[in-house]
């Protein structure tokens, strides 16, 4: 019976123990002018994000066999290689494969779903990782930015689709604004 015992905590301990327990978690949100379809214009391609994520200069798509990657040049320079592993109708996940990034184990999703408010949609990004050469408060910071600097930038964009929909010429975003949660919001 000691031995059974014996055997079932190691198996516990060795289990626990390839499992990471440590993961991150880093999730925003804003919302913005428009409904889902018409925000999803704006960032339902892959490589799309070298239009509203400020930090991205480049993006090229590539196939190797059924699978699609991307490749991010960044405006100092960086490169990252990321990997799509699922999408749906308003919504894509993908994977880091190669970056320079302080993070590993690398998953993220990014998606659209109709707010409670009319014409409205909210924008949602989350990022699941562990910590990598760096502390975990480092790693999330860093996370945080990223994913803070594209919502904010999706935003952008949708405030600008929406007023040359409604034909605001003024150069004001009054559409945008007011009264709901911003990209520094985590829920």
């Amino acid at each position: 019976m000691r031995m059974m015992k014996l055997t079932l905590v190691t198996l516990a301990a060795l289990l626990l123990g390839s499992v990471s327990a440590y993961a991150i978690t880093v999730k925003k949100r804003t919302e913005a002018p428009g409904l889902p379809p018409q925000i999803w214009e704006i960032v339902g391609d892959f490589c799309a994000i070298k239009t509203w994520h400020p930090v991205v200069a480049d993006c090229v798509e590539e196939k190797e066999g059924d699978v699609v990657f991307r490749t991010l040049t960044l405006k100092d320079g960086g490169k990252i290689k990321e990997k799509l592993t699922g999408t749906e109708d308003l919504a894509y996940t993908y994977e880091i494969v190669e970056s320079p990034l302080p993070v590993k184990n690398y998953k993220s999703k990014l998606w659209l779903e109709l707010d409670d408010e009319p014409d409205r949609t909210v924008i949602y990004w989350q990022s699941d990782f562990d910590a990598n050469g760096a502390s975990d408060d480092d790693a999330k910071n860093k996370i945080t930015g990223i994913l803070t600097d594209g919502v904010k930038g999706i935003k952008q964009r949708a405030i600008a689709a929406h007023d040359a929909r409604e034909g605001n010429t003024s150069g004001e975003a009054t559409s945008g604004g007011g009264g709901g949660k911003d990209a520094d919001d985590d829920k």
